[in-house]
């Protein structure tokens, strides 16, 4: 296919740093096509991405668009081409309104001021166009939510001239409401002709957004694939080389002892008489829509939120544990992987040797205050390197580190500080899905070893490949449990909704 039958073709496209980043790239991008880059964290999807849109420079390789030579040397050169980015990171400013960040760079003025009377107007009708009329024009940004803002980032992308738009990740941070939006705006923009190029983590996007799909791994294409008819395990075995089913429990095993209980827990009306045991070698998986009660369950459990009624019982005896915060609930070795990585478990401008050693500094301490570096980096590295996490060294600040690695350095801490119930929050939340497999078998290999281990997931998929037994919340309380063999989506769904509906979903085993 010649230059002129594409809006974008690239070709010989490389890039280093310190080492190479992208390596001979190339990718063709159709008119009124949605073509998605996927691919692991440090893949080159985003470094792409900045090249296309004027904000990095090539190091070699060349660029066409409508058929005309294309190297824009800043973001503006760009936009003057009709080539327009929305990053993952949001770039707003907290006092503006949701109108003068559409407008920024093109306030209407009338004899000097702003218009406010036309501003309004104009956004109001793009808001309209674009589905978004929920939101106040008149509203400053920073008190929308993450999501909102995200969707007020891409407006302003397409309140100007637009032929190609990228879009990093950006459906992080939406909710399934917000999705379905966006979604139905990029498809009215297909149909106008307009070329998406769309980076995403979420395989589960791929077959409702993309027309084609190119993988990316260490900087070079493996492959471009039609979307409709391209299984996704072929996908997943381009991105990472290998397949899901490998992290695949076994359908039987053998239960162990009882290593944590949990007797009628409440708290408010978030977790409402909510009764389970895991056993010792047990995955428990925790199932349930969007404030069902999950995440404040596993919190309550930790101390991190103190629970009105229940107790918590460590072990297969019947003595209550007395956890009022979460030392206490390490020091009866029960460990808490929080859905907020950044904010709740790691100390980002620490190196990834402090982080993961933090939890044991005693078993380290000599005199019982003068920390032995020298043994410190001796742990610190041979968990990294068992549980895979690409850094420079160990002293990398964790800051610098992808998603996925990031969470590998909290999950090590846990792993050093040898607790017997490990409980995970949302444990693969924004991390590729190479770091998702080395995630689910880490946690396989800690069920090996006897660890009782507890994952609250939106995810359905991961939750059935990694799970002996599935339980299900709806509005604060267990509704369902079922185990291996017997749990479908229909299933797991209809349990989900349960409270919702007024239904009563018969339990599980």
């Amino acid at each position: 296919m010649s230059a002129t039958q594409d809006l974008l073709r690239v070709s010989g496209l490389s890039k280093s740093y310190a080492v190479p980043v992208l390596c001979d790239v190339g990718l063709d991008l159709h008119p009124g096509e949605i073509h998605v880059l996927v691919g692991e964290n440090g893949a080159g999807k985003t470094t792409l991405a900045r090249i296309i849109a004027g904000l990095t420079e090539a190091d070699a390789g060349q660029m066409h668009l409508n058929g005309r030579p294309y190297a824009p040397t800043a973001r503006a050169a760009a936009e003057q081409r009709g080539v327009r980015i929305v990053m993952q990171e949001l770039n707003v400013i907290g006092t503006l309104t949701v109108a003068e960040s559409i407008f920024i760079d093109r306030l209407p003025n009338r004899f000097g001021f702003i218009d406010r009377g036309r501003l309004h107007a104009d956004a109001q009708e793009l808001m309209a166009r674009l589905r978004l009329d929920g939101i106040e024009p008149d509203r400053p940004v920073e008190t929308l939510g993450v999501g909102q803002q995200q969707l007020v980032e891409v407006a302003a992308g397409l309140s100007r001239r637009c032929d190609l738009l990228i879009l990093d990740e950006p459906t992080a941070a939406l909710t399934a409401t917000e999705v379905e939006l966006l979604f139905t705006q990029l498809e009215a923009l297909r149909d106008r002709g307009v070329g998406i190029i769309y980076i995403s983590h979420r395989l589960e996007e791929l077959r409702r957004i993309a027309d084609r799909i190119t993988v990316l791994r260490d900087g070079r294409v493996m492959g471009t694939r039609q979307a409709r008819t391209t299984p996704m395990d072929a996908i997943i075995r381009m991105m990472v080389g290998r397949d899901l089913d490998e992290v695949q429990r076994p359908s039987e095993r053998a239960p162990g002892r009882v290593a944590l209980r949990v007797k009628n827990l409440w708290r408010g009306q978030s977790v409402r008489d909510v009764s389970f045991e895991v056993r010792e070698g047990e995955i428990l998986g925790f199932a349930g829509l969007m404030g069902s009660g999950r995440t404040e369950t596993m919190r309550a459990i930790f101390g991190a939120d103190r629970p009105d009624a229940g107790v918590v019982i460590v072990g297969d005896g019947d003595a209550a544990a007395r956890i009022r915060s979460p030392r206490d609930a390490v020091r009866h070795g029960i460990a808490l992987l929080t859905e907020d990585r950044k904010e709740q478990g790691l100390f980002l401008p620490l190196s990834v040797r402090v982080n993961i050693s933090l939890a044991r500094l005693e078993a380290l301490a000599a005199f019982g205050w003068w920390i032995r570096s020298r043994e410190e980096s001796a742990v610190a590295q041979r968990l990294a390197d068992a549980l895979a996490v690409r850094c420079r060294s160990i002293e990398q600040p964790v800051v610098e580190l992808s998603g996925g690695n990031q969470q590998k350095v909290v999950i090590a801490r846990w792993v050093y500080r040898d607790c017997k119930v490990l409980l995970f929050d949302e444990p693969t939340r924004g991390i590729d899905i190479g770091a998702k497999l080395d995630i689910y078998r880490l946690l396989a290999d800690q069920a090996d070893q006897g660890k009782a281990i507890v994952v609250t997931s939106s995810d359905l998929i991961e939750l059935f490949a990694i799970c002996d037994r599935i339980c299900v919340m709806s509005r604060g309380q267990l509704v369902s449990t079922f185990k291996r063999g017997e749990w479908t989506e229909d299933k797991v769904m209809e349990a989900a909704f349960s409270g919702h509906l007024g239904g009563d979903a018969g339990k599980g085993a």
